[in-house]
C-alpha cells in the first residue's frame, strides 16, 4: 500500500482544530461510537461517572477523569472488543434547585441549557462517546423507573418511613446526610448544621451490610475505596450486655462494647440523651438539669456528636446508679451528646482507664478511673496518666486476673453469657440511608397516604408520578416540601379504596438517581422496561468503571446495595454492579488547589481552542500517575505539542524504501509491549513517556522514518490523541478508520530491553532510581524521571540544569 502523495506544506504544519473538527464530524456522520448492542461478539463496557451539569460547564477535572477512560475505551477497542462508552447527565438535586434560586431562572428551563453547553464541551473533548444512549436523571423517562426501584424496596419491606434524628441545613433548608457534614458545617454553603426530629423515608441498606463487607474481598476496585468503604461499613464485634438499675425494677440498660474484657473497669455508664430510659431514670432533683442539657443537645448535628468533636466532653449525671454485672458495685448513669441512640443500642459502659474519651469525661466530671488492663512490668495500681489503649494482661478483674486482653475478650463474654448478663453480637457503623429531600427538583417519592388505608404504593402503571412545574419552590424553615403548598398537585384518590388522599411530598435523594444509571444505559432508548433483560445479560456488570473517590461512600456504596437488592428480586444475574473500579487522582495548579477565588481554575475550552483536543488531552494524562493526578502548570504543555507535530512530520515524511533500521525497530517492539501495559494498568504518564523516548529514536539525528517504523506509533498515540491518529492513519492509506485496527503486534525477540538502573538527583540529592535502556538519551531520561511518581514530588517547576551521565546518573536542577 502506497501512502498518497500530501497536498502542500501537509507534512510540515500540522493545525489540530481543522483535523479535529472534520473527525469529530465524521465519527457522528459515520457512527463510529455506536455499537450494536445486540450483535456485539465481545462486549466492553466501559463507565465513567456521569457529570452534574454546572451552569459553569465542564471543568478540567471532568475532562482529566473522563479523558482517562476514554483512553481505556479507545485501547480496549484496539484489543478487539465493542466498546460502550455512554455519557448521561444526573442533574437533579440541590445545585441546579439553589442556582435557580439564586439567577430567578426555572430547573426546568435552566438545566437543558447547561446539558446543551455539556454535549458541545463533550464532543469537542473527543470522547467515544454513544449519543444514542445519552440519558438525564429529570427526564420522565428516566426517573419513572427510579420510583419504580422505590417501590420495589417498598415491596421487599426495605423502604420504611420512621421519625428520626437528621442534619438540617438552616440555609439550605434541606436534609444533610453524614457524609455532606464536615465539622459541623455544611458542605456546600458552610452554614452551621442543626439537628432536626423529621419524618424521613429510608432504606434499609444496613440489611446488607454483612455482604457489602464480605464482598470487598474479592471484588477488583482500587484499595482506597474499598478502605474507605470498610471504614464506613464499622463492623466490631462485641457484646451487649445489660446493666440493672440499682434499687429498681425498671428494664436494664443493654450497652454495646468491642471490649468486654475490661467491664471491670467500668465506672459509670453514658446515655444517649435521646435515649427512651432517661425519662424514668431521671431523679426529680436533676430532671430540670437534664432536660437542659437534651435541649441544648437537640440542636447539635448528628456528626459532630458522633465524632465526639465538643472539646468540653458535656454530661449531665440523671440521679440514678446501675450495677455493674462483673464486680456488683453500684455507678451512676449520666447522658452526654458523644452517644448516639442510631449507634449500638444508644448507651455505653464507661471504661475510662482504657479509653480517651471516657478518660477525658471521667476527669473532668470525678468519675472513678480504674485500671484494667497492663503492659508487662506494671502493677494494677499504678496511677494512669493517661487512658492505655496497647495490649497487656488483665488486672483487678478477678479470676480472669493475668489473662491475655485479646484472650479475655471471649472468656470474659462467655462468663457473662453464663450469668444471663450479656450475648455476643456484631455491630456496624453503618446506619440506614435516608432518602426524603424536603426540596423541590427531584423525583416525588411514590407514596399515597389515606386515612383508610395507610401509605400506599402508586399503581406502576401510573408512574411516573410527574413532577409538576412550580414557581414558588423556594424551600422554607418548616422542613415541608415545597410541593405540599400545592393541593392540586397532592390532592388525589387512594389507589386502593378511592377515598381521599394525598401524595408524599418529599422528592427523592439525588444518589439513588445515580445508584442505578449504568443499568438504564443499554436500554436508555427502551420505555416499557427499566433495563431489557437481555441486554442487560450481555453487557452487565460494567467491565471498567473510572472515577472520584470522593464517591467512596455514598454513590458507590449505594449503587452495590441497589444491585445487591434487584439481585434478590431476581431482575439481575450478578450482585456487584462493577467488574473493575479505579479511582482517579486530582487535579491541582502551580501547587494550589483550584479555586475560583484565587483565580486559577482551568478552563478546558480555552486550552482547546488553543492547542487542541488530542494535546489537552495527551498533556492531562502526562502531568502524573492517572490515580494520583497531577499539577497542571501552562509552561508543560507545549511539550505535548512538539511530540504531536514530531508524530504530524515523521508520518508524512515517512518512506518505503529498503527495509527500516533493526535498532529502531527493536525500540519500536520495546515501546509497544511498554505502552501496552502501562495503558492497561492506567500508567498513562509513563505509556506516553515510552512514546516520546521512542520518537527520540525515531528521529535521531532528524533521520527520516521507514513507514513501518513510524506506522505502529501511529496506532499506539490512538487512544490518547485520538484525532491525529485518525488523519494519520488515512494518511497511510487505510479506509477503515485507526479504532477498527488492531493493537499492533510485539515480538518477545525484538522487545528484549538491556536495562540497567539509573540514579536520579533532584538538585544534587538522590531521590529515585529507574528501570531504563542501557542505551537511553538524556531527553527521553528525563521523561522517564518526570513521569516517576516518588521523584515528581521533588520537581517544582521547569529544570534549570541537567547533569546527564550515560548510563549512570541524572540530575535535575530546579
Amino acid at each position: 500500500m502506497s501512502i498518497p502523495h500530501p497536498v502542500p506544506d501537509e507534512g510540515t504544519s500540522y493545525d489540530p482544530i481543522p483535523v479535529e473538527l472534520k473527525w469529530q464530524r465524521r465519527w457522528q456522520e459515520r457512527r463510529t461510537n455506536e455499537p450494536d448492542l445486540k450483535a456485539a461478539t465481545s462486549p466492553f463496557y466501559q463507565l465513567m461517572m456521569f457529570p452534574y451539569p454546572s451552569a459553569e460547564g465542564l471543568h478540567v477535572g471532568n475532562v482529566f477523569a473522563f479523558t482517562g477512560a476514554d483512553i481505556h475505551g479507545r485501547f480496549q477497542r484496539l484489543q478487539g472488543n465493542s466498546v460502550f462508552e455512554p455519557m448521561g447527565f444526573d442533574a437533579f438535586g440541590i445545585h441546579s434547585e439553589n442556582y435557580a434560586l439564586k439567577t430567578g431562572g426555572h430547573p426546568m428551563r435552566l438545566i437543558p441549557q447547561n446539558i446543551e453547553n455539556f454535549r458541545r464541551q463533550l464532543r469537542r473533548v473527543g470522547l467515544m462517546v454513544d449519543w444514542k444512549h445519552e440519558l438525564s436523571t429529570t427526564d420522565p423517562t428516566y426517573y419513572k423507573w427510579t420510583q419504580w426501584i422505590f417501590l420495589q424496596l417498598f415491596k421487599k419491606g426495605l423502604a420504611y418511613k420512621k421519625t428520626a434524628a437528621v442534619n438540617w441545613c438552616p440555609n439550605d433548608k434541606t436534609v444533610l446526610a453524614n457524609e455532606q457534614v464536615e465539622n459541623g458545617l455544611c458542605e456546600r454553603c458552610g452554614a452551621r448544621v442543626e439537628q432536626r426530629l423529621l419524618e424521613q423515608w429510608f432504606f434499609r441498606i444496613t440489611d446488607y451490610a454483612e455482604r457489602l463487607l464480605h464482598n470487598l474481598e474479592w471484588i477488583d476496585w482500587s484499595e482506597s475505596t474499598k478502605s474507605a468503604q470498610r471504614n464506613w461499613l464499622g463492623r466490631s464485634e462485641g457484646a451487649e450486655i445489660s446493666f440493672a438499675i440499682a434499687g429498681s425494677d425498671a428494664l436494664p440498660i443493654v450497652v454495646f462494647t468491642t471490649r468486654p474484657d475490661t467491664i471491670f473497669g467500668a465506672t459509670y455508664l453514658v446515655l444517649a440523651p435521646e435515649h427512651p430510659q432517661v425519662g424514668a431514670l431521671t431523679t426529680a432533683e436533676r430532671r430540670a438539669e437534664i432536660e437542659a442539657y437534651r435541649e441544648r443537645t437537640s440542636r447539635q448535628d448528628v456528626v459532630s456528636r458522633r465524632m465526639g468533636e465538643s472539646a468540653e466532653k458535656t454530661g449531665a449525671f440523671t440521679g440514678a446508679y446501675a450495677l455493674n454485672p462483673a464486680t456488683g458495685e453500684r455507678i451512676p448513669i449520666w447522658i452526654a451528646d458523644y452517644v448516639l441512640m442510631e449507634y449500638g443500642t444508644g448507651a455505653i459502659m464507661a471504661v475510662p482507664g482504657h479509653d480517651e474519651r471516657d478518660f477525658a469525661f471521667a476527669k473532668i466530671h470525678g468519675l472513678p478511673i480504674v485500671r484494667v488492663v497492663a503492659p508487662d512490668g506494671i502493677d494494677a495500681h499504678v496511677p494512669l496518666a493517661e487512658a492505655y489503649t496497647g495490649d497487656g494482661r488483665l488486672v483487678s478483674s478477678g479470676v480472669f486476673d493475668g489473662v491475655p486482653a485479646a484472650e479475655a475478650k471471649s472468656r470474659v463474654t462467655a462468663w457473662l453469657v453464663g450469668l444471663a448478663a450479656a450475648r455476643p453480637v456484631v455491630n456496624f457503623r453503618l446506619h440506614d440511608w435516608t432518602i426524603s429531600r424536603q426540596r423541590y427538583w427531584g423525583p416525588p417519592i411514590p407514596i399515597i397516604y389515606c386515612d383508610a388505608c395507610g401509605a400506599q404504593p402508586v399503581p406502576e402503571d401510573q408512574l411516573p408520578v410527574m413532577l409538576p412545574e412550580i414557581q414558588d419552590f423556594r424551600p422554607d424553615d418548616t422542613g415541608i416540601s415545597p410541593l405540599a403548598r400545592h393541593e392540586e398537585w397532592y390532592r388525589v384518590s387512594c389507589p386502593k379504596c378511592g377515598k381521599a388522599a394525598v401524595r408524599e411530598t418529599d422528592v427523592s435523594d439525588t444518589f439513588l438517581d445515580s445508584a442505578w444509571y449504568f443499568l438504564r444505559y443499554p436500554s436508555a432508548n427502551l420505555n416499557d422496561v427499566p433495563f431489557d433483560p437481555e441486554i442487560t445479560r450481555k453487557w452487565l456488570p460494567v467491565s471498567s468503571y473510572i472515577g472520584g473517590n470522593e464517591h467512596a461512600v455514598l454513590h458507590l456504596l449505594y449503587s452495590r446495595f441497589i444491585t445487591m437488592v434487584l439481585h434478590d428480586m431476581g431482575y439481575l444475574s450478578f450482585e456487584e454492579p462493577y467488574t473493575r473500579f479505579r479511582a482517579h487522582g486530582l487535579i491541582i495548579r502551580e501547587g494550589a488547589k483550584m479555586s475560583k477565588t484565587k483565580g486559577n481554575v482551568v478552563n478546558p475550552d480555552h486550552y482547546i481552542e488553543r492547542w487542541g483536543a488530542d494535546t489537552f488531552r495527551t498533556y492531562l494524562m502526562f502531568l502524573g500517575p492517572f490515580e494520583e493526578g497531577g499539577d497542571f502548570r501552562d509552561a508543560g504543555i507545549s511539550g505535548v505539542k512538539r511530540f504531536l507535530d514530531r508524530l504530524w512530520k515523521t508520518a508524512h515524511d515517512a518512506h518505503e524504501n529498503g527495509e527500516p533500521d533493526t535498532a529502531v525497530m527493536r525500540k519500536l517492539h520495546q515501546t509497544i509491549r511498554k505502552v501496552g501495559e502501562d495503558t492497561s494498568r492506567l500508567s498513562y504518564n509513563t505509556a506516553i513517556a515510552s512514546m516520546m523516548e521512542y520518537m527520540n529514536v525515531l528521529r535521531a539525528s532528524e533521520r527520516v522514518a521507514h513507514r513501518a517504523e513510524a506506522e505502529p506509533l501511529v496506532q499506539l498515540v490512538a487512544p490518547f490523541a485520538p484525532h491525529i491518529a485518525e488523519e494519520l492513519w488515512e494518511h497511510f492509506g487505510h479506509e477503515r478508520g485507526v479504532f477498527e485496527s488492531r493493537w499492533p503486534s510485539c515480538d518477545p525477540a525484538l522487545a528484549t530491553v538491556d536495562e540497567i538502573e539509573l540514579v536520579v538527583q533532584v538538585n544534587g540529592k538522590v531521590r529515585g532510581k529507574i528501570r531504563v535502556a542501557r542505551d537511553i538519551a538524556e531527553e527521553s531520561a528525563v521523561s522517564l524521571a518526570r513521569a516517576d511518581a516518588g521523584i515528581a514530588r521533588f520537581l517544582n517547576g521547569e529544570p534549570k540544569k541537567i547533569i546527564f551521565v550515560p548510563g549512570r546518573l541524572l540530575n535535575i536542577v530546579v
